[in-house]
């Protein structure tokens, strides 16, 4: 199993980015995805979770600006960020929970960087 995501870039501030997140490889199904992002000198932060049936958790700097969706029959998940800022710059990791035959467990992608310029 394999997760690749994509989509980051620069972008000015106010702007968007739809970042991409798909997986790949022998997978009977996907529970939670979810994006986390680490500024240069900084931890690893989630961001959005997505569960199965769709809840969605956001971190409250990105409410009403990111919106995590997936679409199950693609084994692909999505995070839409409008009105980006300076601050949301970072590398964005995707993770899924992902049962692949009978093993459960967590795969993380390689990373997309995202630069916010004011």
């Amino acid at each position: 199993v394999q997760l690749q995501a994509s989509g980051g870039g620069l972008v000015q501030a106010g702007g968007s980015l739809r970042l991409s997140c798909a997986a790949s490889g022998t997978i009977t199904s996907i529970k939670n995805m979810s994006w986390y992002r680490q500024a240069p000198g900084k931890q690893r932060d989630l961001v959005a979770t997505i569960s199965t049936g769709g809840e969605t958790t956001y971190i409250n700097s990105v409410k009403g600006r990111f919106t995590i969706s997936r679409d199950s029959a693609k084994n692909t998940g999505y995070l839409q960020m409008n009105s980006l800022k300076p601050e949301d710059t970072a590398v964005y990791y995707c993770k899924a929970n992902i049962r692949s035959h009978f093993i459960l467990a967590d795969y993380w992608g390689q990373g997309t960087q995202v630069t916010v310029s004011s």
